[in-house]
Order: structure tokens, then sequence, then C-alpha cells
């Protein structure tokens, strides 16, 4: 049995889809040739990582479910984005998407599923932790959690749900991030 950690570290949690990577529009990065990691990308995840955050990608990918694509090339997808951010010290510590139909499963966002399942796995403390999405689903997730700090980058849909912070895109996320989360909390 592993030791839970004597203390609990906070995690910044990533939607991929219009934040991590350019949003596909209505439809889905279904090959590793369509993947192309959003602007500023990399250095608001090596911002969180020299606070000492943990990284952690919750996605929705119903592509995989309604046959679209492959587990497998999905698992490439990721591959490929991970070995683009290790080589700038930016990778996720976890990757967790939920490739099931609406409807069909217990872990579809606003379900705070993905995230409960990485805080157990990785003993995150969720009320020091953010989330950066683009939808309200990715906002609600994060209110359903427990997370309370939400970050909103904006895309094609007017919000319903309320996000802390809003940026109209993934240039600035750096700077907010270095402005928003504390200093020296790392273990």
């Amino acid at each position: 049995m592993i030791e839970s950690p004597s203390r609990l570290r906070p995690a910044v949690f990533f939607d991929r889809d219009g934040v991590v990577n350019v949003s596909p529009g209505e439809g889905y990065v279904l090959r590793k040739e369509d993947f192309h990691l959003s602007p500023g990308i990399i250095e608001a995840l090596i911002v969180c990582r020299r606070r000492g955050f943990l990284l952690i990608l919750c996605t929705s990918q119903q592509g995989v479910g309604k046959g679209l694509m492959t587990q497998a090339t999905l698992d490439a997808i990721h591959a490929i984005m991970q070995e683009k951010l290790a080589a700038a010290g930016a990778a996720f510590d976890g990757i967790y998407a939920c490739t099931h139909l609406s409807g069909s499963c217990s872990c579809r966002k606003p379900s705070p599923e993905m995230i409960l399942r990485a805080q157990k796995e990785h003993y995150i403390d969720l009320q020091q932790s953010w989330l950066v999405g683009d939808h309200d689903r990715d906002i609600q997730m994060s209110i359903n959690a427990g997370v309370p700090s939400t970050i909103r980058i904006l895309s094609h849909q007017k919000p319903d749900v309320q996000a802390t912070h809003t940026l109209d895109g993934t240039a600035g996320l750096a700077a907010l991030l270095d402005q928003l989360l504390p200093q020296n909390i790392a273990p």
C-alpha cells in the first residue's frame, strides 16, 4: 500500500480543447497532425510547475465513444502532447479523459468525478487548487468538486456559469497565473 504524503499539494486542472490545444471548433481533434498547443500554454504550465502546483488534465473526448477515433489514437495524441510539454518541463502529472457518450457514465463534465479521482491518486488539496476551462461544464465541474478558483478562457459560447477570472485567450494565461498563484508552496 502506498503511504499518503504528509502534506497535500494543490493542483491546476486544465481542460484540453480550447485551453491546452487550439479548439477544433464543433468537431474533435481526431489525428495527431491536428493537435496544436494553444499560444502561451507552455509558459502557463511552467508558471504552475514553478509554484509547486500539480498539473492535471481533465478532458471530455466523446469522439472515442462516437467511434470517430479509437482509444489508441487518443492515447497517441496525449503521448505527443506530453512529449512536447516534457521538453519544456511542463508535462501533466495526470491525464483524465471521459470518452463516453453523454448520459452513459458518471464521469462526464460537469460531474466532479475526474477531479475527485485525481485528488485521491495525487493527494490534492482541492481548496488551494485552480481550474482553467473554456465552457460552463468545466467551471461547473470545478464548483461541484469543491475547487473554488477558476479561470475561464472565453470561447464561442456566452457563459452562464461565472468563473473567478476570465481571459480572451490563452496568450495571457501565464501572466494571470503568475499574478494569482501563491509563491513557495512546493513541498
